[in-house]
């Protein structure tokens, strides 16, 4: 069924997986997460998607050969990974896993829950 943006939130997100992803920089969505203190229960991953694009200063760093490759397969550093998911209470939420490094100690990237989504008829 079709959804619709309800609320916006862009709130960083602790997230569990049941098994942990092979690659931590290519999750898979995760099973749980926990979002102002409360936690979600993922019940089914309603779509996935994947964009490669360089934003910011990063967009600005490559020859543009380079750059279209980029946004096709990826590179370090580079990267979201999106989840559309229903929780077991019936809520319907966007998340993303971001690969870029915070800095020299952050360098596994963070997750984001992007808003909450409404069922249209």
């Amino acid at each position: 069924m079709p959804t619709i943006p309800a609320h916006f939130y862009n709130d960083q997100i602790e997230v569990q997986f049941n098994t942990a992803p092979i690659r931590e920089k290519s999750p898979h969505c995760p099973d749980r997460f926990t979002w102002r203190g409360d936690n979600f229960e993922v019940s089914q991953v309603l779509e996935e998607w994947i964009d490669y694009k360089r934003r910011g200063r990063m967009a600005r760093n490559m020859a543009p050969a380079h750059l279209a490759s980029a946004s096709r397969l990826g590179s370090w550093g580079v990267g979201r990974f999106y989840f559309r998911v229903r929780t077991t209470t019936g809520r319907i939420f966007e998340l993303y896993y971001d690969r870029a490094p915070e800095d020299v100690d952050g360098r596994k990237g963070n997750w984001f829950l992007v808003g909450e989504r409404q069922e249209t008829e």
